[in-house]
């Protein structure tokens, strides 16, 4: 794909001098630029106006007024036309800023901070991607109820690193937290006329500074950096406590809007250098959001790359989940392209070696479902994953509730808890698949068993936003209720989504508050809800208790079976190494055939699972799934060299089972239950070797998965 080219410059940012900062900013249609000092008691308040050196596409100044501490924006003008927004009378922000301050009268400035910080030789955790368990949280929403720390940092970075916090994550057993949006980010003009906010974080206005509400108020009122400092000190107490800090990055749009907007950067600087927009300006949006960057344009590419090294090198984070990714991949032409340059800057740029990248891989644009095809290096969001998982479970069930029959079988389950071949390529392998049964957009785990349809009145738009197909199921009844049987029920129906996404090939992802039943009352679109509702509540109830037991419980399980985790897929002919052999079983404990595989009422299967290590210990694991509503018998299987089946989890109970079973023998399964068994005992030939045998079993699911 071929790319416009501009001429090598300084790059753009504040670089320290003898007597203050020389500023950089580039543009290639200004015709002048000039550097705006403001007063750091009253930002507002302009001090100092001086007009900046050019040459060529870039302007800078050195000045000794720019200072740690010191307020500053430029005045940019340039042509007038249709693509351009120039406005000499504006204050804009440069986007390489590193700290932003808002002013009395609601204006952003930028302001020059000192990075200096001590990381006390704290180093990355080193987190294999197959151990990895990523929890997605809120900073503010995440510890605003915590009880166990002073209020002045509940909501904040502080609050994320208190030890309450880290000891809570860490007795979980997740390895990384996944941050909403830490850009500094504002709320849209819309929300703000109807008196709301923006509370996820979808709407950046800087992408280098960290959002400044989340400090703690003494920190936001150090203007030398007491943000920045507070936020790296997040990242070196999780560091330290083994945990690593993903940040959820939105690059595909900024908080400029549309046409109407409030213009505050990157329009005032260069629009028609940074956005996708017509002959005539009109943006063309592929995020629903007003704008939509335009990756296509050197300058736009080079502002991503910017950003992410100076949050992976600066700020010491570990990797990045890109908000609507195929933005970032569709060129001149509009269209999604896996080998768009940036895509492949990303990946190949050294200073982000080691960085965890994934993708949220589907915009709203043209083709904008992408799922599986972003290239090698990133993983990605699996929404099938999510929509079938959530079908065997929930609408299915409530299908044969209602005397319908299921709509699949157990194929499509196979292929999803396997690892997902062929949605994605053979060489990516299992852990490309991020798996997920829920994420800050849509229920929570809890409302999926609660609601049958979304309740989103709170947000002001008539209950239209919010995704209306969530393939959930209320159990018979919408929203609370008092009913024991019911309860029982849904709560079952939690455990088998939760224990489902565990034993699944790929990398899990649990959702704040998921872990023990947190709700947002039918709500699946939160994204303006700053209260109770959205905050994850600390005191719970008896059963959210034992919910959270079980959750660890499965977290130790997975950590304990590496058969559960596979770096590769398998191959038939080969054994490969972090590979897991896979075998499927029926009910009555014989190999799947392809009739089994294509019967939609047959909704039991078994699932045996071998490692071929390469560090770690041998290990078997038999999984169970019984998607009937029938309590039943099942047959387990006689592997090779088995000597007995230890159960160590039954989504039927609501408190940690455990049995012990010879092979062949019967198990009563609860109706629509699954259960985890170790398998004790060797094959007779040894734990296999990386180059024997088979890996896939002769009667397993298409590898591309049943549609």
């Amino acid at each position: 794909m071929g790319t416009p080219e501009r001429k090598q410059a300084p790059a753009p940012g504040l670089e320290p001098t003898e007597r203050g900062h020389r500023l950089t900013v580039w543009s290639r249609h200004a015709e002048r630029m000039e550097l705006r000092v403001f007063d750091r008691d009253d930002p507002d308040w302009l001090l100092h106006a001086e007009l900046m050196a050019r040459e060529g596409e870039v302007f800078t100044i050195d000045s000794a007024l720019l200072q740690v501490g010191t307020p500053y924006a430029v005045g940019v003008d340039g042509p007038s036309g249709p693509r351009h927004d120039f406005d000499w009378s504006r204050h804009a922000l440069p986007p390489h800023a590193h700290g932003v301050v808002r002013t009395p009268h609601g204006q952003h400035r930028a302001t020059i901070v000192d990075h200096a910080f001590d990381w006390g030789g704290v180093g990355r955790p080193v987190v294999p991607l197959d151990r990895q368990v990523v929890y997605e949280a809120h900073v503010k929403g995440l510890t605003k109820l915590s009880p166990h720390m002073p209020a002045e940092l509940r909501g904040t970075y502080a609050g994320l690193a208190h030890p309450s916090t880290i000891r809570y994550l860490q007795e979980l057993g997740v390895t990384a937290v996944q941050l909403l949006p830490i850009h500094l980010f504002v709320s849209e003009q819309r929300l703000i006329a109807q008196g709301r906010v923006n509370y996820w974080g979808y709407n950046t206005l800087s992408f280098f500074a960290p959002h400044s509400a989340y400090a703690s108020r003494r920190a936001q009122f150090d203007g030398t950096g007491g943000v920045l400092r507070e936020c790296k000190g997040m990242v070196r107490l999780l560091h330290e406590a083994g945990i690593q800090v993903l940040l959820d990055v939105v690059y595909n749009h900024t908080a400029e809007e549309g046409r109407g907007g409030p213009p505050s950067s990157l329009r005032l600087i260069d629009g028609s250098s940074y956005y996708r927009q017509d002959d005539e300006g009109r943006m063309l949006d592929s995020t629903g959001c007003g704008n939509t960057v335009d990756y296509s344009l050197p300058a736009a590419q080079d502002l991503v790359i910017d950003s992410l090294r100076y949050w992976y090198r600066e700020m010491q984070v570990d990797g990045f989940r890109f908000d609507l990714a195929p933005v970032l991949g569709r060129g001149a032409d509009g269209m999604y392209d896996p080998e768009h340059p940036l895509l492949r800057r990303i990946l190949a740029d050294p200073e982000l070696a080691g960085a965890v990248m994934i993708a949220e891989p589907w915009d709203v644009g043209a083709d904008g479902w992408q799922t599986g095809r972003f290239p090698s290096g990133f993983s990605e969001w699996n929404d099938r994953y999510r929509d079938t998982v959530r079908q065997f479970w929930l609408s299915d069930r409530r299908s044969l509730r209602h005397g319908q029959p299921a709509s699949t079988g157990v194929g499509p389950l196979a292929h999803a808890v396997s690892g997902s071949e062929g949605l994605f390529a053979a060489e990516r392998g299992p852990l490309a698949s991020v798996n997920l049964i829920t994420a800050h957009d849509g229920f929570t785990l809890t409302d999926l068993v609660r609601y049958d349809h979304k309740h989103n009145e709170a947000n002001g738009e008539d209950n239209r936003d919010g995704a209306s197909d969530n393939r959930s199921w209320n159990h018979g009844v919408e929203g609370r209720t008092d009913d024991t049987e019911i309860q029982l029920d849904r709560r079952r129906s939690m455990r088998n989504l939760l224990g489902t996404l565990l034993v699944s090939a790929g990398v899990p992802m649990l959702t704040m508050g998921d872990e023990f039943g947190r709700t947002q009352r039918g709500n699946n679109n939160a994204y303006c809800q700053d209260s109770a509702l959205t905050w994850m509540p600390w005191q719970r109830k008896e059963w959210q208790e034992a919910f959270l037991l079980q959750t660890r419980r499965l977290l130790q399980l997975r950590r304990d079976h590496p058969a559960l985790r596979p770096l590769e897929h398998g191959r038939t002919g080969e054994r490969v190494a972090g590979s897991n052999r896979l075998d499927w079983y029926n009910a009555q404990g014989a190999h799947m055939t392809i009739d089994d595989w294509d019967h939609s009422l047959d909704r039991t299967l078994q699932m045996l699972a071998e490692s071929t290590p390469i560090e770690e210990a041998y290990s078997r694991v038999l999984v169970v799934f019984h998607g009937s509503p029938h309590d039943t018998l099942v047959t387990t299987p006689a592997p090779d060299g088995a000597t007995e089946l230890e159960l160590l989890w039954d989504s039927a109970d609501d408190r940690p089972a455990h049995a012990r079973v010879a092979p062949g023998a019967q198990v009563p399964m609860a109706g629509m239950s699954m259960q985890v068994y170790a398998v004790h005992g060797l094959p007779a030939a040894g734990p296999p070797a990386a180059t024997l045998s088979v890996v896939r079993s002769p009667a397993s699911p298409p590898v591309d998965g049943p549609r």
